[in-house]
């Protein structure tokens, strides 16, 4: 174990946080967004959009929308994530040993972050339309303990990390390191960091892990339905300054999602498609 990892077995106080599935499942779809008045529509799909009247005008903005789909493009993205006769999306297995590690081929991606981040729910939240497909979500923080694999059709392999951090098992740094360091079918690990809490000291040490491995990864914040506008303002430049200039595979751009409200999943889902090469978008920096 490397002296950096190491420092995973820390414990911190996690943030609380429920599940609430109550009248939100419609707002999944593409179709159930478009009938939303415009406003609403905009602050649904693009997050963005409601910070955006309160910056500087010397900021610029365009950094904060490097990845600008179309909504046409969220529609073809949704295609992916829609479960069908040909298409199975569903839990495939779990692995608690590097040597468990299910021989893949499909492009994967991997979601790692605090305990109780929010990081289930919002998996949950990607595969809203597949209802059967079984996400567990624990008020327990730490509960996850195992690489849990979700297998996408042919398309790709969404992997559930376990929460590092409050109750993180011993064994974490055993299970996760080398997954990243060795996995080659690894295209984009989604860094999770909570919208009330800001990059935390264990966050930075998983940061400084995909710097040193030169994985390319992406920073997701969550929960931003229960933080007011002006600290996630303020913890969005926070976070693209630090992007700028203490990170070299990070894409400069964060991403803003709620898995109550739906807030930034349509997006997310396509930025997905988009990495694991299963949708092609015109001049996209990823």
């Amino acid at each position: 174990m490397s002296a950096l990892s190491a420092r995973f077995l820390l414990c911190l106080p996690p943030a609380a946080g429920t599940l609430s599935m109550r009248c939100s499942h419609q707002l999944a779809t593409m179709r159930h967004a478009s009938l939303l008045p415009e406003k609403k529509r905009q602050r649904l799909l693009f997050p963005f959009s409601e910070l955006e009247a309160h910056l500087s005008r010397q900021i610029d903005r365009a950094k904060f929308q490097l990845f600008q789909p179309t909504v046409e493009d969220l529609g073809q993205a949704e295609k992916l994530f829609t479960p069908s006769p040909k298409h199975h999306i569903m839990y495939s297995s779990s692995a608690v040993r590097t040597d468990h590690l299910p021989e893949l081929t499909q492009p994967e991606v991997c979601f790692i972050g605090r305990s109780n981040v929010g990081k289930s729910s919002l998996i949950r939240a990607l595969f809203s339309l597949a209802p059967e497909v079984e996400v567990r979500v624990s008020k327990t923080p730490g509960h996850t303990r195992k690489l849990n694999f979700f297998t996408v059709g042919r398309a790709f392999t969404l992997v559930d990390m376990p929460g590092y951090g409050h109750r993180a098992p011993g064994d974490f740094v055993d299970m996760v390191e080398p997954y990243l360091q060795q996995r080659h079918n690894l295209v984009r690990t989604f860094l999770l960091v909570d919208g009330g809490a800001g990059l935390q000291k264990l966050d930075l040490v998983a940061v400084e892990m995909c710097e040193e491995f030169g994985i390319p990864y992406v920073l997701v914040v969550t929960k931003i339905d229960r933080t007011r506008q002006g600290a996630l303002l303020a913890l969005l430049l926070q976070l693209q300054d630090f992007i700028k200039d203490q990170t070299s595979t990070c894409f400069a751009q964060p991403f803003l999602v709620s898995s109550v409200q739906y807030s930034g999943i349509h997006l997310l889902r396509c930025f997905i498609a988009h990495v694991t090469g299963n949708q092609q978008l015109d001049s996209k920096t990823t």
